[in-house]
C-alpha cells in the first residue's frame, strides 16, 4: 500500500512535546515529516533529529474556518499519508472532516467525533464515566459563584482540599486547589508564582468578577499521580503505559519512572472501550485517600512527554502510526522495559 516513504504531517510544532514526539518518528527512516504550526516562528521547523529535511507549513489557528480547508490543501499538494495532531483544539475541527480527508486517501489520526466531545470536556467526562459504572472522583458542575460555594462545601471542605477546574481547557490552565491547610507565607517565599493552590475567599473573589465558565469541582486526591500512555484500535487497548509522575513544572513532567500498575492498567482498559477511543492516547490518574486509582482527565491524542517511553524500549507514535496505516509491527516493538526512569531537559534551536 505504502512505498519506501510515508509522508506525516504533525501539527503543534510549537508545541512542548514537539522536540520530543519528532525524535519519536524520527527512529523510523522510511517517515518523511513536515511539520506545522500557527505560529511562524514554531521551534519544531528549526529541529531535524534525522536524516530527512523536516518541512514547514504555516496554518490557521483550529477555530478558523480556514482551518480544515488548509490542510486540506497541504495534504494534496504533499501527498500527505497522514496526519498527527498534537493540539487538543485541532482534534474536534480534523474529525468533522474526516471524510474530506479519506477522500484524498489521507488518514488522519484522531478518535471519533463523539468520543472527543465527551474526552474533551471534564465534567461530561466525568459524568460519562460514571454512568457507565466506572469510578471518578466525587464532584459538582457549577455555574455561579453560589454553586461553586455550595460545591466546595459539600465535598468536605474546610476540612478536606478541594480542587476546581474549567470543564474546557487546555493544560493545567485553571486548575487551582482549595486548601485549609496550605502556609500563605510559605507559598510566597519557597514557591514560585506558578502554584496552584489558592484561598477559598480569593477563588471566590476572582471568580466573582467576571463572566462565570462551568467548573467541575470535585475533590482532591492527595496521592502519587501517573499519566498513561496509551494505544487504543478503535475501543480496543493495544498497549497500556503507566508513568509515574515524580516531578512536575508547569504541568509537564520532568521526571518519571515507568512502573507496571495493574489496577491503573485495568482501569484505563475500561474507560478506552466505553469511549471508543482510538490511537495515542493519554488518561491523567490519580491516586485517592482510599488507595484508588481515579481519573483526572483524558489527553485524545499524543502526549508531549510520550517520547520518554524510547527510554523503556517503546516508540508510541510510531506504533499509532503503523496501525492506522497498515504497517507490520513486531513483537518486540512491544515490549516495555519496566522501572526505567527518566529525566528531561531543555535544550536550545538557533535559528
Amino acid at each position: 500500500m505504502y512505498g519506501r516513504t510515508v509522508n506525516i504531517l504533525m501539527t503543534g510544532a510549537g508545541a512542548p512535546g514537539a522536540a520530543g514526539i519528532l525524535k519519536c518518528l524520527h527512529q523510523d527512516k522510511s517517515f518523511h515529516i513536515i511539520v506545522a504550526d500557527a505560529n511562524p516562528n514554531a521551534v519544531g521547523q528549526y529541529i531535524n533529529n534525522g536524516p530527512i529535511a523536516i518541512g514547514f507549513e504555516h496554518i490557521p489557528f483550529a477555530n478558523d474556518s480556514s482551518f480544515a480547508d488548509a490542510l486540506l490543501d497541504i495534504c494534496r499538494k504533499k501527498n500527505i499519508n497522514l496526519v498527527l495532531p498534537l493540539v487538543t483544539k485541532e482534534l474536534i475541527p480534523l474529525a468533522q472532516h474526516i471524510k474530506r480527508f479519506e477522500q484524498i486517501e489521507t488518514k488522519v489520526l484522531v478518535s471519533p467525533l463523539a468520543s472527543l466531545e465527551i474526552a474533551n470536556n471534564k465534567s461530561r467526562l466525568y459524568e460519562f464515566l460514571q454512568w457507565r459504572g466506572i469510578a471518578v472522583p466525587e464532584f459538582r458542575i457549577v455555574e455561579t459563584v453560589e454553586q461553586f460555594k455550595k460545591a466546595v462545601l459539600e465535598l468536605g471542605y474546610p476540612e478536606r482540599p478541594v480542587c476546581f477546574k474549567p470543564s474546557v481547557s487546555n493544560g493545567s490552565r485553571g486548575f487551582r486547589i482549595i486548601s485549609e491547610q496550605m502556609n500563605e507565607l510559605d507559598l510566597l517565599f519557597n514557591h514560585k508564582p506558578t502554584s496552584t493552590y489558592i484561598g477559598f475567599n480569593d477563588a471566590v473573589r476572582i471568580l466573582s468578577s467576571g463572566t462565570f465558565p462551568e467548573l467541575l469541582v470535585s475533590e482532591y486526591l492527595p496521592g502519587d499521580e501517573y499519566s498513561v500512555d496509551c494505544l487504543a484500535n478503535h475501543g480496543e487497548s493495544v498497549l497500556i503505559v503507566p508513568r509515574l509522575r515524580k516531578r512536575i513544572i508547569n504541568g509537564i513532567s520532568v521526571e518519571g519512572e515507568f512502573i507496571k500498575e495493574e489496577k491503573i492498567i485495568s482501569y484505563c482498559i475500561r474507560i478506552i472501550k466505553e469511549l471508543q477511543l482510538h490511537g495515542n492516547i493519554g488518561i491523567q490518574v490519580k491516586k485517592s485517600a482510599t488507595d484508588e486509582f481515579l481519573i483526572l482527565e483524558i489527553n485524545p491524542r499524543v502526549q508531549g512527554t510520550i517520547s520518554a517511553a524510547l527510554g523503556a524500549g517503546i516508540n508510541l507514535p510510531v506504533l499509532a502510526i503503523k496501525q492506522e496505516l497498515g504497517l507490520p509491527i513486531s513483537s518486540n516493538e512491544l515490549n516495555v522495559k519496566w522501572g526505567t526512569k527518566f529525566s528531561r531537559y531543555w535544550q536550545e534551536v538557533f535559528y
